[in-house]
């Protein structure tokens, strides 16, 4: 009998003994910086010649290794090498498909800080945040495979009896799939989304970041390690303008599961949606597209907390989360004093090569990110009142280090209020009352997480209703949510809410089936 699920612990970094592990990890993962990765095709390895590099945004002369891209004679080999594997996989007991996720999960506990230092070192993660990426994978496979047990066994979806009948109702896997996951959890969020339609019984296409390639590959060979029987995940790598709208578009892929920016998933969505010549289903669009997420503060709140929170949430990772709070509104009796609060914190903020260890935040993921950033930054010059940051970490190394910058001041409707920068930018807006800052939280086309931090027991209630987003949080702060603890997924333009994690997310894979038998 399976153990309850458990969210899988974080390392502490302060233990001398768990910062040496770390430490070593690196140097191993350091070693094996610049090899090329092929993609896979019905457990075939493939070289194309073609080659896309990743570097390493903190070094950015720093090769961390290859992948070679696959052109659509590939891509076709590996949707029809996973319609043939779907025959069998999905004719396997759950416990099976189950199975090799448990398996994965075991290994990667093993070497949990191996696959953090891939991502230190691919993206400039943190150790922390890091190790909190690899943490919720463990947490994706423990979490799906029970959930793939509870949908194959009886779980309450029973038909109403009938004299003469004996009916059932059960769910049955979709088929094939492409998967387009992100760079920014770029293995917490790959490992999801590919190993929640494969143990739902689907087989995938995997077209990995380009930002992030190698942190997948080498996700594959793990579950080549397992032995997944070939066909079921095969690793695809390469451009949208060539294998992507291809596939997305291709009558025989019957479902497509993205995370990233809200125009590519919209763009995704209006493609999915034209019926392509010999298409047999409506196909399924699972979409998690990003946010413009708000702390509200108001004048009963713990001012410190709030501050501390607001502060986390904006530059944790450099702010590259679709959680992270890039608006803090505050009530205009306590704006000056929480702001001032918030400045001083931002100036504790360190940034830094991770690789290194001690610092709380490394680069931004990449040149073109960088760039996007600094011009944002430029806009907020034009647009509040620059209080902390303001440009380039110059003193952090050649890399694509930005400051944590607090913008006061800004009109609820001003560019850097309304549109994802995804960088360590704050707009801090001033609210005239509790109600204006809700307005103000509820004001753009997203909504995916928010949070409020307030001392009275009915504003806290009103913004269960009333504060329109799919992740709230009440006095904590909008980003770090857990496996099976917060189902993730938002509104509007924030996706499809498909709450990753959560105990419906698999039926997002699966179709209901009724039978009847006359006795």
């Amino acid at each position: 009998m399976m153990p309850p699920f458990k969210n899988e612990p974080f390392t502490d970094f302060a233990a001398a003994e768990n910062a040496a592990s770390m430490r070593e990890a690196l140097a191993e993962v350091s070693s094996q910086l610049g090899r090329e990765y092929p993609c896979v095709v019905n457990g075939e390895h493939i070289t194309t010649g073609s080659l896309l590099v990743s570097t390493n945004p903190s070094n950015p002369e720093q090769v961390v290794g290859s992948v070679h891209l696959a052109d659509q004679e590939i891509a076709s080999r590996a949707l029809e090498s996973a319609w043939t594997a779907f025959d069998s996989w999905k004719r396997l007991p759950a416990s099976e498909r189950a199975g090799y996720l448990f398996k994965a999960a075991e290994i990667m506990r093993r070497r949990k800080h191996e696959f953090s230092a891939w991502m230190v070192l691919e993206v400039g993660k943190s150790w922390a945040e890091a190790d909190a990426d690899t943490a919720e994978a463990i947490d994706f496979m423990e979490f799906y495979g029970r959930e793939a047990l509870r949908y194959a066994g009886p779980h309450g979806v029973t038909p109403s009896p009938l004299p003469g009948e004996e009916n059932t109702f059960f769910y049955v896997p979709l088929g094939v799939g492409m998967v387009i996951p992100p760079w920014n959890f770029p293995l917490a969020i790959t490992v999801g989304m590919m190993t929640a339609a494969a143990v739902a019984g689907n087989c995938v296409l995997v077209k990995p970041s380009s930002e992030s390639p190698i942190i997948a590959a080498k996700f594959i060979e793990l579950m080549e390690e397992v032995g997944l029987p070939k066909g079921v995940i095969n690793f695809v790598p390469g451009s949208s303008s060539k294998i992507g709208d291809f596939l997305v578009g291709h009558p025989r892929i019957r479902f497509i599961s993205f995370t990233g920016s809200r125009d590519v998933g919209l763009h995704i969505n209006e493609l999915a949606a034209k019926t392509a010549e010999g298409q047999i289903w409506i196909k399924r669009v699972v979409a998690e597209m990003g946010g413009k997420d708000t702390i509200v503060v108001d004048e009963t709140a713990n001012l410190d907390s709030a501050a501390e929170g607001i502060v986390a949430a904006a530059f944790g990772f450099s702010g590259q989360k679709c959680s992270a709070c890039s608006r803090a509104v505050i009530v205009e009796s306590v704006y000056d004093e929480v702001l001032a609060k918030v400045v001083e914190r931002t100036g504790q903020v360190t940034v830094g090569d991770p690789a290194v260890g001690g610092v709380s935040t490394g680069p931004v993921a990449s040149k073109s990110q960088y760039k996007s950033v600094l011009e944002y930054i430029d806009i907020a010059k034009g647009e509040g009142r620059i209080v902390a940051g303001g440009g380039r970490a110059e003193s952090a190394g050649p890399g694509y280090f930005i400051e944590p910058t607090v913008v006061a001041d800004v009109d609820p409707k001003a560019r850097i209020a309304q549109e994802e920068i995804f960088g360590p930018v704050l707009a801090v807006i001033k609210a005239t009352d509790f109600d204006d800052a809700i307005a103000i939280a509820n004001n753009t086309e997203f909504g995916l997480t928010g949070a409020l931090y307030s001392g009275d027991p009915d504003r806290l209630e009103r913004a269960r209703t009333d504060f329109h987003v799919g992740n709230l949080y009440l006095n904590r702060k909008c980003t770090g949510a857990l496996v099976d603890v917060h189902p993730f997924g938002g509104f509007n333009m924030s996706g499809t809410d498909s709450k990753a994690g959560g105990r419906d997310y698999l039926l997002l894979f699966l179709q209901g089936k009724s039978v009847a038998e006359k006795k």
